[in-house]
């Protein structure tokens, strides 16, 4: 499967390119609760979910008194976008 095209919203990919691009970013997806994500990096990691209209990402312990920092993204942005400003980190 080719990689998303960097400038095409997410919402334009169908749901098994989009879980491809996860997987190739290095995310574990959850056996349980599907639309759960996992990925870890060497300073931060993070747990993300699909949701009906963004994308949730919730860095574990990255904030101020290791509090959990946590951001969302609309599935309009493209996948570049997402890319940058997910996986650069908290």
């Amino acid at each position: 499967m080719s990689l998303l095209p960097p400038d095409t919203p997410l919402y334009s990919h169908p749901l098994p390119q989009i879980e491809q691009w996860l997987k190739d970013q290095g995310c574990q997806q959850d056996e349980t609760e599907l639309h759960c994500w996992r990925v870890q990096r060497t300073s931060w990691q993070a747990e993300l979910w699909l949701d009906t209209e963004q994308i949730v990402v919730r860095y574990v312990q990255a904030g101020d008194n290791r509090q959990d920092i946590q951001r969302s993204f609309k599935y309009s942005l493209s996948r570049e976008d997402i890319e940058q400003a997910v996986f650069s980190g908290p």
